[in-house]
């Protein structure tokens, strides 16, 4: 028990990752095959190719997702994609992952059926194995942890610390779509919970809403870089927003970035929800998280192989760390970047 006289310091005054680093300071790796620690999307371990990459991560009913509007095989299916795309952001490949459960007397072996329906037809789409896990009792809800395991050569690895200034900063796919799922999801709640007698009618929306209940992770991008031969400088997985996720990178690597408004892939569905929620549709973009798209950066050399490559989008330029972290509107404006995704404390 903490002493009563002792200062009391608020979690949410250090944040996830600055709480990471609080815990984990004083920890040295002691074993010769600890290729990297804490501070990335992944761990990796091994002395001799192909090296060992290891993510996990946890869920709690409540904090992470609303079972009034998440199915469980949706959860079961999601909960390992966003693992999964931990291990993709190294430029590895998921090889095993296990499971980890504590559930409430609410729970029924039917419902828990459909979590694992969910979590196995990702393991299938993902040629994933189920190895392990474990299953514990809980006073309230679900808790939910996944590990995911993959492989990688060493030389193929990407981390968050290696951006160089003059790298191009790109990103696939499109981005905050998962964003305006949530809101749309969350609207109807709001509507159910006064009205229960109304459904919610979400078909059309279906490219918003799924992008939010059955996300899938970025594995064609691994095949499209060794295809290529290009090994990215850096990457980080979007799961917080490209703001916050893009100052992982540049925090880890001791640089600045600039990035251009219009380098930010939203999808037509997503700038049309946006502004019926009185929303700009570039701040939902930047800040909205669970897209699972790739953050990454190249070396300028790349970029002529890099502009013929499928779904990828050139945002901006790593610059030097006094330079800061700037946003170009399109209006000529340059701003500072910030970080207003998602908070876990």
């Amino acid at each position: 028990m903490q002493n009563s006289d002792q200062p009391r310091t608020e979690i949410n005054t250090l944040g996830e990752f600055g709480l990471i680093e609080h815990l984990t300071r004083g920890f040295e790796n002691k074993q010769a095959n600890t290729i990297k620690g804490i501070g990335d999307d992944a761990a990796v371990i091994g002395d001799k190719d192909p090296v060992t990459v290891v993510s996990t991560d946890m869920l709690v009913e409540g904090i992470h997702f609303d079972l009034l509007y998440f199915p469980l095989k949706h959860l079961g299916y999601k909960l390992v994609v966003a693992n999964l795309s931990d291990i993709y952001a190294m430029n590895a490949t998921p090889k095993q992952i296990t499971v980890s459960i504590a559930i409430s007397n609410r729970f029924s072996v039917e419902a828990l059926d459909e979590l694992y329906a969910g979590i196995r037809a990702a393991c299938e789409n993902y040629n994933v194995d189920l190895v392990g896990g474990d299953t514990t009792s809980s006073q309230k809800g679900l808790i939910i942890s996944v590990t995911a395991i993959g492989e990688a050569q060493k030389n193929k690895l990407t981390y968050r610390n290696s951006a160089k200034p003059g790298d191009l900063i790109c990103l696939t796919g499109d981005v905050g779509a998962a964003y305006l799922g949530l809101q749309i999801m969350e609207r109807e709640r709001q509507i159910y919970l006064s009205n229960p007698g109304i459904q919610p009618d979400l078909e059309e929306q279906k490219y918003l809403v799924g992008r939010q209940l059955k996300p899938e992770a970025r594995r064609d991008m691994i095949d499209v870089f060794a295809k290529a031969k290009l090994v990215p400088t850096a990457m980080i997985d979007v799961s917080d927003g490209v703001s916050s996720d893009l100052m992982h990178i540049c925090k880890q690597s001791g640089v600045g970035c600039f990035i251009e408004e219009t380098g930010i892939p939203v999808h037509q569905d997503t700038k049309l929800m946006a502004l019926k929620f009185n929303l700009d549709p570039i701040t939902c973009g930047l800040n909205g998280g669970e897209d699972y798209e790739l953050l990454f950066t190249i070396d300028p050399k790349d970029l002529e192989k890099t502009k013929l490559l499928p779904d990828i989008f050139i945002m901006g330029e790593i610059t030097e760390k006094s330079e800061g972290l700037k946003f170009h509107t399109n209006g000529g404006r340059i701003v500072d970047l910030e970080a207003q995704g998602w908070k876990h404390f």
